[in-house]
């Protein structure tokens, strides 16, 4: 066989190893309020219509779309084809976390010395991400970075822990987005947030393709640090495909539009997150029920709440509440991506068919686990390690 000929025979191989990963078929048995919309199974072939790399703007010069193909396992370095399992689809933000470690917050006008400073991988979208890939799920991230250091910082970090990137976008037209986070010697944090490639450079209108893999996801995740109007697209392709969509309330503090509230089906705010979008206190577990009451006049059937210390609560719609404590940390080393990281594990535990307390369950665990490691998806923790704390607690 000649040299031009092999070369052949190698490209045909490649092209017969992309038709065979698909994107799996929905399962039946665990959406909470809508039925299913089973589609035919050629249908989730990513590859029947190739990516246009220019087709998400109309300046071709600002974008460019990073194919890689891959699946989280239980080994996240090493991707599944052919997955089965309807995949966790997180859209939202990635950013570079530049982490300085002070002893306490500076006052108004006061310049004070951190002991030390790096830069890591982070950005709830990426975070949530990177969860449900160390928890062993196949995940999707779509979302936008900038063709620079912090971008390729955050590529790779999503890469490593097994997160199908096809759907990730490289703008030239803007920064990566990046973080300060300011952690204090008890593991509480500060965060300032610089949008760049985050808030900048969307597309008008998501393109098919990126609508596609939504509509066929098992579930969706959306937080607020990406525009609004992005979230509402991606959550109305959701609700029509009768895919339950989750919102983490982190991010933004601008209110939180009624269109994309009444098209999620579980929104999770933090105790402080609750206070501001309600306006009402929320110091006690009476005054939290009350204030969730206000999120059930505005659209959402079910609240998710996570209350620190206190643990977490689920809120249904004419249920009572669920209530989990803390799963204790032997040591809290930083606290940052323990929201993300309970509500990716949520999501991931409830797309496999657990109960809603199991799931609650899970997510604390896994949080208890991130809180005892610096950095956010550093801290990720894998699936083995949550079940292995999940049985000895």
């Amino acid at each position: 066989m000649t040299q031009r000929q092999e070369q052949n025979s190698e490209e045909q191989e490649q092209k017969e190893n992309m038709r065979s990963l698909t994107t799996p078929l929905q399962s039946k048995h665990w959406h909470p309020t809508c039925q299913n919309n089973l589609k035919k199974p050629e249908s989730y072939n990513l590859y029947n219509n190739p990516l246009q790399f220019n087709g998400k703007n109309s300046n071709s010069l600002s974008r460019k779309v990073k194919p890689i193909s891959c699946f989280a396992s239980e080994n996240p370095n090493q991707p599944i084809l052919k997955e089965t399992k309807p995949p966790l689809v997180v859209v939202g933000s990635a950013n570079a976390d530049i982490y300085v470690e002070i002893d306490r917050l500076p006052k108004e006008g006061e310049t004070i010395s951190a002991k030390t400073g790096q830069t890591l991988a982070g950005g709830k979208g990426a975070n949530q991400a990177v969860c449900g890939g160390k928890l062993a799920y196949p995940t999707f991230f779509i979302g936008q970075v900038g063709e620079d250091a912090h971008g390729k910082l955050i590529t790779e970090a999503l890469e490593n822990c097994g997160v199908c990137l096809d759907h990730l976008s490289i703008v030239t037209n803007a920064p990566t987005g990046h973080a300060v986070v300011m952690l204090q010697s008890d593991g509480q944090n500060s965060i300032i947030i610089v949008g760049g490639a985050n808030m900048s450079c969307w597309p008008e209108n998501l393109s098919d393709e990126d609508l596609e893999i939504v509509k066929s996801a098992g579930i969706v995740l959306l937080q607020r640090e990406i525009p609004d109007f992005v979230n509402i697209q991606v959550a109305k392709a959701a609700r029509n495909a009768h895919i339950p969509v989750i919102l983490d309330a982190g991010g933004m503090d601008s209110p939180v539009p009624l269109e994309l509230l009444r098209c999620v089906d579980i929104f999770s705010p933090n105790e402080t997150e609750l206070a501001r979008i309600t306006k009402m206190p929320t110091a006690s577990f009476e005054q939290i029920s009350k204030a969730v009451e206000k999120c059930y006049e505005l659209g959402v059937n079910q609240v998710l709440v996570k209350l620190g210390a206190n643990g977490s609560a689920l809120f249904t719609k004419g249920e009572e509440p669920l209530r989990q404590p803390i799963i204790k940390a032997a040591k809290v080393i930083d606290t940052t991506g323990a929201g993300d990281t309970f509500t990716a594990a949520f999501a991931v535990a409830l797309v496999e068919g657990k109960s809603k307390e199991e799931c609650l369950r899970f997510a604390a665990a896994a949080a208890s686990l991130c809180v005892q490691v610096k950095g956010a998806i550093p801290s990720m923790p894998e699936k083995k390690a949550v079940f292995t704390l999940l049985q000895s607690a």
